[in-house]
């Protein structure tokens, strides 16, 4: 059972957003108390680069190689049953209409945010089908929304929820700009530029903000996926517009961030021993759909830092492959696993909370099926080689999962958090 207490309010505050997790028994529980600088410098295995050393502009999550890699399989599984559904998905047709607006708002009780999460599944989707030799036409209706949107909305509103509609929507249009970046510049090069300075007024601010103060709340206060939408709006947004600077706001905060944004908190506790090949999620504890969100979120940001030549993927020890692993076992396998407590302090309504998260939370028949696993699976089996028995349950989830399609048109707004179609883009021979 989860046991909610309150302990002596020190401040007034409205509440806004959710979640934190406290460390492991035995280890430093002080959250205000940042590590030691030498502690600091053994977690940035992944170095900076100068700002000077520019981004490689490679198509953000595929690149030119993928793309003809995917493109020479078409007429066979699994790409061919992938293909079948983008051709299908009510986003990737050329009868789309952007409808873009002045604010785009996200409150926790609504908004018009589900206007943008559509327009740019559509724009992504249509740059899809044009790389995968549908017709220019498709990578100009792409445009064609991008460029609405970039045209009419000047800023980012609502309440708390607008950090997540610019990290959530802000990404997914930098990586959709990306994706077209060559066809783009050659067709309309101030277009372009117009629409790279669109990502950094009204995105990158409420991204950078969010990361470093999460709105005057304890480091823990907001769960992972929070923190996690937004670092990966900063590392899309930095490749598209050439920004080193922002693209390393992500990177070092990644590794020596304060709070659930930091790759080692995301990812809260890595297993030894029996279980040695598992690591539990910060939300594990909360509920399905953000646990898988957070799988998902980190999945694409290893991907995007990968295609920049910082390998993610691989940061302590497969900490990521880990985390997948405890998903699959757990939810797609049907299997136990361990669990870690945690509690969660939190800036409530009648000042500072906590929230004590004893027992991971139920599966109820879920299998965590979702477009989460063929990325990360692939990566690791097929393109690193790792052993089949340390991605086994990945694969029990990509299987569950298969075939991975993508947000199309309806659905609810969670449908739409991933750009989705990882069995199309990702599986590996």
């Amino acid at each position: 059972m989860k046991k909610l207490y309150y302990i002596i309010a020190l401040f007034v505050c409205s509440s806004c957003g959710d979640g934190v997790n406290l460390p492991s028994p035995g280890v430093e529980t002080d959250l205000y108390k940042l590590p030691v600088k030498e502690d600091l410098d053994k977690l940035m295995t992944i170095k900076l680069k100068d700002k000077s050393v520019p981004m490689i502009h490679c198509g953000a999550l595929h690149t030119p190689e993928d793309i003809a890699y995917v493109k020479e399989r078409l007429n066979r599984d699994p790409w061919k049953k992938g293909y079948e559904l983008l051709k299908e998905s009510g986003c990737a047709q050329l009868t789309w209409q952007a409808n873009p607006q002045q604010y785009l708002e996200r409150f926790s009780n609504g908004g018009n945010y589900t206007i943008a999460m559509k327009d740019v599944a559509a724009a992504y989707q249509l740059a899809l089908r044009y790389h995968l030799g549908d017709g220019d036409e498709y990578a100009d209706h792409a445009i064609g929304i991008m460029r609405a949107w970039a045209d009419k909305c000047i800023a980012i509103g609502g309440d708390s929820n607008s950090a997540l509609g610019a990290g959530l929507y802000g990404y997914e249009f930098a990586v959709a700009g990306e994706l077209l970046r060559d066809y783009w510049i050659e067709m309309d090069a101030a277009g372009f530029k117009k629409y790279q300075q669109w990502t950094i007024d009204v995105f990158y601010p409420v991204n950078s903000i969010f990361v470093k103060e999460h709105f005057g709340t304890p480091p823990f206060h907001y769960w992972a996926n929070w923190k996690l939408c937004n670092l990966a709006s900063l590392l899309a947004i930095g490749i598209l517009t050439d920004r080193r600077d922002i693209y390393n706001e992500a990177v070092e905060h990644l590794q020596i961030g304060e709070g659930s944004g930091r790759m080692t908190n995301a990812i809260y506790h890595v297993f030894d021993g029996e279980y040695a090949n598992l690591a539990q999620w910060q939300e594990s504890g909360r509920d399905t759909g953000h646990t898988v969100l957070c799988q998902g979120l980190m999945g694409t940001i290893c991907q995007l830092t990968w295609n920049q030549g910082d390998d993610f993927f691989g940061y302590n020890d497969n900490m990521y492959l880990k985390a997948c692993e405890y998903n699959g076992r757990y939810y797609s396998a049907g299997l136990d696993v361990p669990y870690v407590p945690y509690t969660r302090i939190f800036k409530g309504n009648w000042g500072i909370a906590e929230e004590y998260y004893g027992v991971l939370v139920e599966r109820n028949g879920s299998r965590a099926a979702g477009c989460i696993w063929a990325l990360a699976y692939n990566h690791y089996a097929k393109i690193k080689g790792v052993d089949a028995e340390k991605c086994q349950y990945t694969k029990i989830g990509m299987d569950v999962s298969y075939p991975e399609g993508g947000p199309g048109g309806g659905g609810n707004s969670g449908s739409y958090d991933q750009l989705g179609f990882g069995t199309l883009m990702y599986s590996r021979e």
